[in-house]
């Protein structure tokens, strides 16, 4: 499947953008890992969403490989880099406990089940089988980093705070996948285009739930601070206490 030709302007296009947009989403964590290397602590952080989107970005260059996909290589060449860089970093400034534990899922999951992926593929399949097999194991772990913020959502809901949950990280992920959603359309790639189908339903989801929690925790701080202004006022009349009312509020009922 070679795509950087004029016979694919549409798709190509769809890919150029693609990658601009993934490539935002890759350095989305940049602000956390500063954060870790001042503190010089990784802190609450952990280390497995980038240790599955490495892992998801090492088989999507190994599917764009064999499909011959320049612009499914680009980009997950340049996140692998990158998702390795975090890595690192996380295995820097960890405690020993979190930095073993990742070094074991590393070598279970990078290096032991990549090279058991590719191994077997390569030995046991052919043609367009081992491209179909190794395609869907792209889309199922695709499937997965896009499920992964159903977390983030449910702690959004449960304390009605979007702090953990940016709207540009959830904005950019929504048009990615837009993106990848039509480039795999038009080159008829279901691997491609299947997952990023959930990804844009998921997307539009953390949006909604964004706007509508957005000011939700603001709201509740001015409840919470006008209910004990009153209290306070009914506790001070209680007790004898002069309060200043405001001019309107002291007008005689009949002149109102």
């Amino acid at each position: 499947m070679l795509v950087i030709t004029i016979e694919n302007p549409l798709a190509t296009a769809a890919g150029l953008v693609g990658n601009i947009l993934s490539f935002l989403v890759v350095l989305a964590p940049m602000p956390t890992f500063y954060k870790i290397y001042k503190k010089k602590s990784t802190e609450e952080f952990g280390s497995v969403p980038y240790m599955v989107a490495l892992f998801s970005a090492m088989m999507w260059i190994y599917y764009g490989a064999l499909t011959m996909d320049y612009l499914l290589l680009t980009i997950n060449v340049g996140a692998s880099l990158i998702e390795t860089a975090y890595l690192v970093l996380f295995l820097i400034y960890a405690p020993a406990k979190p930095r073993a534990f990742t070094l074991k899922l590393v070598s279970l999951l990078n290096v032991g089940g990549y090279g058991s992926v590719v191994l077997f593929t390569m030995l046991f399949l052919r043609g367009g089988r081992r491209t179909n097999i190794a395609g869907w194991i792209c889309a199922s772990f695709a499937f997965s980093c896009f499920v992964a913020p159903l977390s983030i959502i449910k702690q959004v809901i449960r304390t009605k705070s979007v702090e953990y949950m940016p709207i540009s990280l959830s904005f950019f992920l929504t048009v990615s996948a837009i993106a990848w959603l039509g480039y795999g359309l038009l080159l008829g790639d279901m691997h491609v285009a299947v997952p990023n189908v959930v990804g844009f339903l998921f997307g539009i989801a953390q949006i909604i739930i964004y706007l509508i929690y957005k000011n939700a925790k603001k709201d509740e701080t001015k409840t919470k601070l006008g209910n004990q202004d009153a209290e306070a006022m009914a506790a001070a009349v209680t007790s004898g206490s002069d309060i200043e009312l405001p001019e309107k509020l002291s007008t005689p009922l009949a002149e109102v």
